[in-house]
């Protein structure tokens, strides 16, 4: 954990993102701060090409009091929460049958309990404030099954099933929650899964590469920027009708 953070104007508003340093996270983090807000980025590593204006605090998201001292943090500093971004997550690729009890309790520690105790962290303060904003980074896997996709997949449904009830119980208090659900994205996550997949079978990396873009109907991979683009719009005003909803962002994959 950080011991400060940087002080900024109490009239902006406040946006907490989970793991975003890297992929997403970071594109989400940079689209919030360059609209305004004050971003908070709680991630077990920094990224030190992020823009200085957002704030990095040193968190394991898969530890809940770790993610409970980091928002309670921000809350005393700025008495507000507007937007919860809970982005953190791992990818797995295994069956069932390949699936050890130590690797499904860490894909699930993250991607699920993470987003359970951020989201349990910013509701008192949301609720007092009548005002907020939830939105849970899922997948396209939220809707589809893929190979070899047993825990990765199950904790992302389990982030849509999180923002639909998470809409219905805290509608009275005026906070919204959605899911996001992106497809293929172009990450750094991305290009190591390539990379390795290519290690290991021997397979021409270019080749792999147009061949991932053709599986997608639009014929390219989506950009972080992209996610980041519908994240923030999700929380805005005009978006206010909006929540309990899982929003696809996969080039038209999953409507295949």
């Amino acid at each position: 954990m950080a011991d400060s953070i940087t002080p900024h104007s109490l009239d902006k508003p406040v946006c907490i993102v989970t793991g975003g340093s890297y992929g997403i996270g970071n594109a989400v983090c940079e689209k919030f701060s360059a609209q305004g807000y004050t971003v908070i980025n709680l991630d077990i590593q920094a990224n030190p090409t992020q823009s200085k204006a957002i704030d990095w605090l040193k968190c394991d998201v898969s530890e809940v009091s770790e993610v409970s001292q980091a928002i309670q943090q921000t809350i005393q500093q700025y008495g507000r929460i507007d937007c919860l971004v809970s982005n953190a997550g791992i990818h797995f690729s295994a069956t069932i049958e390949d699936t050890s009890e130590e690797d499904f309790e860490r894909v699930f520690s993250l991607n699920v309990k993470g987003a359970i105790a951020a989201t349990k962290a910013v509701l008192p303060q949301m609720k007092s404030q009548q005002n907020g904003v939830i939105l849970y980074m899922a997948s396209d896997q939220a809707l589809i099954a893929k190979n070899n996709s047993f825990a990765y997949n199950m904790s992302k449904a389990a982030l849509a099933s999180m923002a639909k009830t998470t809409a219905l119980d805290y509608a009275k208090y005026q906070i919204r929650a959605n899911a996001v659900c992106p497809g293929t994205i172009e990450t750094p996550l991305y290009h190591k899964a390539i990379n390795r997949y290519v290690t290991q079978s021997g397979a021409d990396i270019d080749q792999v590469h147009a061949e991932e873009a053709a599986l997608q109907p639009i014929g390219r991979l989506g950009q972080a920027s992209e996610v980041a683009a519908l994240t923030y719009f999700l929380a805005t005003d005009d978006a206010r009708f909006i929540t309990g909803s899982l929003q696809v962002i996969d080039g038209g994959y999953t409507t295949q």
